[in-house]
């Protein structure tokens, strides 16, 4: 084992820090994924194909503003020297995103179906201007780890320490809003709406609040900013954004990972906004528990299998020293428990079975960084450019189709299972329950198992090449 393997950089604390925006990244993005549908079709009432179009032309704008953020920002400005490459930006995405959250739920008041045009324009330009600051923010927190943390040792142990933390966000993001609003058929339709725009602010400040508290930890080593400074200088034509696309998509392990990652992101996105569905429409209510609190552990008991679970994927990882192997097996085990939940209504026993997915998941989020690590450093040693933000910008694009594939299937679903939209849980048809057990516990399954068969057959980085390419980075001065 060389040298470089054994160095650690930074503290844990540091490394906490970090973690701390990866808590108000999770947070909110979690808040804002599994409310937004849900809110503008079971609570305004607006018609599933107009939240179809919005979400749509939402998922490609975002497919765009990824990799072209990763791209513009991926670059040294007069700025670069004195504060860093990606703590600016950090903090001119981080901050603006937790104030453009509550104006998603401020929509004009007006019919849904007269007033479905300015409903429809509202919902597509607030989540538009959502993900600009949320772009510029992940795509350089996603940029920033590779760089920050150079061994796969330091790797394991930043991601066994800033995973629980982002879990927390995770929580936080699941748990929270569900305490605040109200869902419907609970309270007068007006006290619905509003309920809404209180949880908006919550989670604002929460996330503000830990976005703060991660400075420290964005902050980067001036070594490396000045190494990179260097190596620019020495060659500072940059290929085209387009160039740099078509570079990217030639590098096989990139674009395998890229395959898993989307199918995993088609599981999480449909999960998570199905899940408001299930506690709403099809789950046995509990007698004495309200369905606030039944949806606040529906979502914990998943997100607990992911606190409990990560220290033991964090040593498992360190033992077996095959990121690959990891991957897949947490891959197929979301899968597996997944299939469940197409047949479960009793409350107990879905807590349970997302307990056991919790686990995989913990598996898999221990990776993803890790395996992204080595995608872009195995980039670095072909092409002799640190190009971070450009494949973490890349790897959004290809993750928003999980968000169409979500839209799509919830608009077909309901559209063939009669779900009526604003209608309180007792109007709804037989059919429409069907239809979201189908799109929590079938679909899912169906993306991941198919993305762990591409990553299993065609994922080539084993450990010796990962090897090899450190080596290689050392020999280029690019470590």
């Amino acid at each position: 084992m060389g040298e470089n393997e054994l160095e650690v950089r930074h503290s844990k604390l540091n490394m906490a820090s970090y973690g701390s925006g990866s808590l108000a990244r999770e947070f909110i993005a979690m808040a804002f994924t599994a409310t937004v549908f849900f809110y503008y079709e079971a609570v305004v009432g607006l018609e599933v194909w107009v939240i179809f179009v919005a979400t749509f032309l939402f998922a490609l704008y975002n497919m765009v503003n990824d990799p072209l953020i990763g791209y513009l920002t991926n670059r040294p400005f007069k700025f670069t020297k004195k504060y860093g490459r990606r703590f600016p930006w950090l903090l001119l995405g981080g901050i603006p995103l937790c104030a453009s959250y509550i104006i998603v739920f401020m929509p004009p008041v007006t019919d849904p179906t007269s007033g479905a045009f300015f409903l429809f324009a509202w919902m597509l330009i607030t989540m538009c201007l959502f993900d600009t600051f949320h772009s510029l923010f992940f795509v350089n927190f996603m940029a920033l780890f590779p760089e920050k943390h150079r061994s796969n040792k330091e790797r394991r142990i930043a991601s066994g320490i800033y995973i629980p933390i982002g879990v927390i966000g995770v929580a936080l993001g699941a748990l929270v809003p569900p305490l605040i609003f109200k869902y419907p058929g609970t309270a007068a339709p007006d006290v619905v709406l509003q309920s809404f725009i209180v949880q908006g602010v919550v989670i604002a400040l929460i996330s503000l609040i830990f976005m703060l508290l991660a400075i420290p930890g964005f902050r980067e080593d001036k070594d490396l900013v000045e190494q990179y400074l260097v190596t620019y200088e020495r060659n500072p034509e940059r290929e085209s954004f387009f160039k740099s696309l078509v570079i990217a998509l030639k590098q096989k392990s990139f674009v395998v990972f890229m395959v898993m990652y989307t199918m995993y992101y088609c599981l999480i996105v449909m999960m998570q906004n199905s899940l408001n569905y299930e506690v709403g429409y099809v789950i046995d209510q509990v007698p004495g528990i309200t369905v606030n609190l039944m949806a606040t552990l529906i979502f914990a008991s998943f997100l607990v299998g992911v606190i409990v679970s990560s220290p033991f994927w964090v040593k498992y990882s360190q033992k077996v020293n095959n990121n690959k192997k990891i991957m897949l097996i947490s891959a197929i085990g979301l899968g597996i428990f997944d299939l469940p939940l197409l047949f479960f209504t009793n409350y107990w026993v879905v807590v349970a079975v997302l307990f056991i997915w919790g686990i995989f998941l913990g598996g898999f989020w221990v990776m993803i960084f890790p395996v992204m690590s080595d995608v872009i450093d195995e980039s670095v040693a072909i092409t002799g450019r640190r190009e971070e933000g450009v494949y973490s910008g890349f790897s959004q694009f290809f993750a928003r189709i999980g968000l169409i594939a979500q839209t799509i299937t919830f608009a077909i679903v309901h559209t063939l299972t009669g779900f009526i939209e604003g209608g309180v849980p007792s109007v709804q048809p037989a059919s429409a329950l069907v239809g979201i057990q189908i799109h929590l516990g079938l679909i899912p399954a169906i993306f991941i198992f198919i993305g762990a068969f591409i990553f299993w057959k065609c994922y080539d980085l084993t450990p010796e090449k990962i090897q090899a390419t450190q080596v290689k980075l050392g020999e280029l001065g690019l470590k």
